[in-house]
Order: C-alpha cells, then sequence, then structure tokens
C-alpha cells in the first residue's frame, strides 16, 4: 500500500511537474509594424531563428499595415496582458506609441527595433542610424546623377511616405544635410510628404515629373513608396533619366535595380534586428546590462554589388 501512495505522489509530481518545467522557458512577443510585408516578414524570421538558439518562445504580433497605429497598440496590450519575460517593439509612429510603451514599461521590459517612440522608457533600441542612411542615400543619389549627367547639378525631390515616423524623418534629415553639405549644385526643389498609400506616391510623382523642369533625382525614404516612385518613373514618356535611390529592399525593387530604373537601395538588415531583438530583450529580462543604442547597420546596394555575398544576404533573407 505504502509503495502505491509513493507511486501516485510520483505521477502526480510528473504531472504537475511537466507545466512547470514549461513555465521556465521564457516568452518574449516581438511586434512589427506590418506582419504582411516582406522586410517585417524577415524581422520576424530573425526573431524566430533567436528563439531556437536561446531557448525563447517568440510570440509573433502585429497590425496589417503600417498606418494601423490602433492596431499596433491594441497587439502591445495583448502582450503586456499575457505577462511574458519582455517585449520588442517597433513602433508604428513616434508620438502615438510613446505613452502606451511608458505604460508597458511598468510592467515589463521593453526594446525598440527599428524606429524610435516618444518615450524614454526603453531599456533598448536597436536600429539602423536613420541619419547615416540618409546620407549614404544622398552620395548614391549624386553618384548616380554624375554618371547620367557628367555633371552633379539640377533638381532632386524627396518623398516620405508618412508623417511623424521618426526613423524616416531622421532618414529625410541626414540626406537634407548632405545635399546643402557637399552637392550645393543639386536643389532639393521637392520635399514631399504622402498618406502611406502608393496611390498617392504615383501621382505625386507623375506630376513632379510634368511640372518639375531638369528633375534628375528622387530619394525615397522606405521600400513600399520606393516601388511606387519606380513603377510611375518607369511608364513615363519622356527619356530624361530620373535616378531613384530609396531605403529598403524586396524581390520587386530588386528587379527595378537590374532594370536600371532604380539606381541603389540602402539595405538594412531586418533579420539581424529581429534576431538581436530577441537577444537583447532576454538579456535585459535577467537583469544583464544592455547597450541604449545598438546600430544594426546599412548597405548600399546597387547594380554593380548586387551580385555579392553580402548584398545577396541582405536581399533574399531566409525566413526560417
Amino acid at each position: 500500500m505504502k509503495k502505491l501512495v509513493v507511486a501516485a505522489g510520483i505521477v502526480a509530481g510528473i504531472a504537475f511537474g511537466v507545466p512547470a518545467i514549461a513555465q521556465t522557458k521564457p516568452t518574449i512577443s516581438v511586434i512589427v509594424k506590418d506582419t504582411t510585408s516582406p522586410y517585417w516578414q524577415a524581422v520576424l524570421a530573425g526573431a524566430r531563428k533567436a528563439g531556437q538558439d536561446l531557448g525563447v518562445n517568440v510570440v509573433e504580433l502585429g497590425a496589417q499595415s503600417e498606418s494601423d497605429v490602433n492596431g499596433q497598440i491594441s497587439a502591445l496590450g495583448k502582450a503586456v496582458a499575457s505577462k511574458p519575460a519582455a517585449i520588442v517593439i517597433a513602433p508604428a509612429q513616434f508620438a502615438a506609441l510613446g505613452k502606451p510603451i511608458d505604460a508597458a514599461a511598468k510592467i515589463v521590459k521593453i526594446i525598440g527595433i527599428e524606429s524610435a517612440a516618444d518615450t524614454k522608457a526603453m531599456t533598448s533600441l536597436l536600429a539602423t542610424d536613420n541619419v547615416n542612411a540618409g546620407r549614404v542615400a544622398a552620395d548614391a543619389l549624386a553618384a548616380a546623377i554624375t554618371t547620367s549627367y557628367a555633371d552633379t547639378e539640377g533638381n532632386v525631390a524627396m518623398i516620405t511616405s508618412m508623417p511623424g515616423i521618426a526613423s524616416l524623418d531622421q532618414r529625410a534629415k541626414g540626406f537634407k544635410e548632405t545635399v546643402a553639405a557637399k552637392y550645393r549644385a543639386l536643389d532639393i526643389t521637392a520635399d514631399k510628404v504622402a498618406d502611406g498609400k502608393p496611390a498617392t506616391v504615383v501621382n505625386i510623382v507623375k506630376d513632379l515629373i510634368a511640372n518639375t523642369a531638369d528633375l534628375r533625382g528622387v530619394f525615397v525614404s522606405d521600400p513600399i513608396m520606393t516601388l511606387a516612385v519606380g513603377q510611375a518613373v518607369a511608364e513615363k514618356k519622356s527619356d530624361d533619366k530620373i535616378n531613384v535611390v530609396g531605403v529598403g529592399s524586396d524581390e520587386k525593387l530588386v528587379k527595378l535595380v537590374q532594370d536600371d530604373v532604380i539606381a541603389g537601395l540602402v539595405v538594412e538588415d531586418p533579420f539581424r534586428m529581429g534576431y538581436d531583438g530577441v537577444k537583447t530583450a532576454l538579456a535585459a529580462s535577467k537583469g544583464e546590462q544592455v547597450s541604449a543604442n545598438i546600430d544594426t547597420g546599412t548597405t548600399l546596394v546597387t547594380k554593380a554589388n548586387m551580385s555579392s555575398a553580402r548584398s545577396q544576404e541582405l536581399l533574399k533573407p531566409k525566413f526560417r
């Protein structure tokens, strides 16, 4: 009888011990801006790989459009309610996400990726040096114009997809500062901010082509709008060359680079952003010291270097 009681106790211990063991595996919620886009899928792929390597349960959350700020705030609330070890978030908008992140950070460690927010509550921010990305784009556009026209002068335009997004504002800042400092014969005649819709940007570009004399270049600060600009430029009737440099990449953008429609892409490393975001979040959740700011880097990809090993790694991230 005594053996039966002991055996029953062991069985009960095993039964109750399984969930207890499972709960020792930390959970980290990763909230992106748009779960449907290739860029953010690469971020999530990096996060999943980090989860596999580090023994972390990664929960993927986010809206289905970068303009759905309320959707992302809702996802943040859902993540906090699930009581994860930490949360990784790419704030969809600088101002709107500030207070929600402030509130969340009182309960759980918050790690930012890709974009800043109006808060000082994030333990760490992993992002591209977006001002430098704008500088790289300015140099690339100037070089493309020089190749096309044998001089570095003429009119250029800037297009930003939406207002109030810190990363895009910083890219624009870096671009404008570099043009002013190094390429004074280039005149930024248009600085357009759209509404996040590609159709709007197509109309902006068509208007610029029709009404801007000697338009030689366009800088676009995000991949979705770069594609819209590239398509509009490809469809124009005139033979004059309009060089386009954008930030970000996907298969369609790569094709436009191959076809000489887009002169260059300033490419981030979204896979690394997701991977290191989870890695940093795990360290922070354990009380370890982490850097307040981590630069995840940029690479300029052109037709000339796009077949290099590094370019291919960035252009074709593995969605594991």
